[in-house]
């Protein structure tokens, strides 16, 4: 096997703890060996052999460090992202990649000219129901597709003061935040969107920041509807997806952040897996009679991402999370935030 990647994590946050850190820790492609954090130890719990440092230059000068993980608050994304790179590092920066897309675009030029693999922690295409959901349409059995509807929902009343995702600015909220999963989603299956209507709105007593999204993206023939509320007690269909043959719901959500949040490692072999109960159900006409099938959930598995930035690193194998795909997802997303403003549909070209 070749050489494991050294590896520095920029921030130590929870997605730090919960979504890096882990999978860094377990995959033995990778070797952790500095962590940005200014004024804390957390990571030492994790990664006792890695060197705590109290500020970004400690790592850009470091020749030890082959890949920067950029997990930072999204405003800081596009200028740690590029001193990484021309510091001659690889990197993985969080999504979004930047708050504009002529900035993702920057990135992109430059990691080209400096020859180092630059991607994007779209780790939801690696849920269990995503993943399912692409077999379902890959199948066959909804025929034409009419309409995908897809929900993020979550029910939090309080505002958790002195967080950066809940203090007002142009790009806060959970369109960025979430919404950037859910078009990347829609993305990957369907490609570019023709048209984007989006309403957003702050439904929390007392918040500063879009806390609701209903975002429609206009398909030859189809639509895309994306929702997500910080204020849904009992959640719906997590998909529901109908075709000129028939219809697939799916309920609950992929269980890997729960156990991440809960200090679980992503080992063994029943990780990402989802018992029965939540197994989503297709409906369908077949030779003229109405059927019913439930759909046993794909294994939901975030390794898939850094094996292949492994893979990636050292073997010049091609990114499955592609740069030029996260340009276009937030082109998506700023046209949902002109669509919003404008209270109008707004044409892709």
């Amino acid at each position: 096997m070749k050489s494991s990647i050294k590896t520095a994590i920029a921030s130590f946050g929870m997605s730090g703890l919960v979504f890096h850190g882990p999978f860094l820790k377990t995959n033995p492609g990778f070797e952790v060996v500095s962590i940005l954090e200014r004024t804390k130890s957390v990571s030492q719990l994790m990664f006792p052999n890695a060197k705590i440092v109290r500020n970004y230059d400690e790592i850009l000068n470091d020749q030890e460090i082959e890949l920067v993980i950029v997990n930072t608050p999204d405003e800081f994304h596009y200028e740690m992202a590029v001193a990484a790179l021309n510091a001659g590092k690889h990197i993985v920066v969080e999504k979004p990649v930047t708050l504009r897309s002529g900035e993702a675009m920057e990135l992109l030029k430059l990691s080209v000219e400096k020859q180092k693999v630059f991607t994007v922690f779209q780790n939801r295409r690696w849920d269990n129901d995503f993943l399912t959901v692409k077999n379902i349409l890959a199948g066959g059995k909804l025929g034409r597709l009419i309409e995908f509807e897809s929900h993020y929902d979550r029910y939090r009343t309080t505002i958790t003061p002195d967080t950066w995702k809940e203090e007002a600015g142009e790009f806060a909220g959970v369109l960025y935040n979430l919404g950037s999963h859910m078009v990347d989603q829609v993305f990957v299956l369907f490609g570019k969107p023709n048209a984007v209507t989006a309403h957003l709105k702050t439904v929390r007593n007392g918040g500063f920041v879009s806390d609701y999204y209903d975002v429609r993206l206009e398909f030859k023939g189809f639509s895309a509807i994306l929702k997500c509320s910080y204020l849904v007690h009992t959640s719906g269909p997590r998909y529901m997806i109908h075709g000129e043959n028939g219809s697939f719901f799916k309920f609950g959500i992929d269980p890997q952040e729960e156990l991440l949040k809960n200090g679980n490692l992503p080992v063994g072999e029943e990780w990402g897996n989802e018992p029965p109960q939540f197994w989503g159900t297709l409906y369908f006409t077949k030779n003229g009679k109405s059927s019913e099938e439930k759909i046993e959930t794909v294994a939901g598995n975030y390794h898939g991402f850094y094996n292949n930035v492994f893979e990636a690193i050292r073997n010049g194998a091609e990114l499955l999370v592609k740069p030029e795909e996260a340009i276009e997802v937030l082109k998506i997303l700023e046209a949902c935030v002109i669509s919003n403003k404008e209270r109008k549909t707004i044409f892709l070209q």
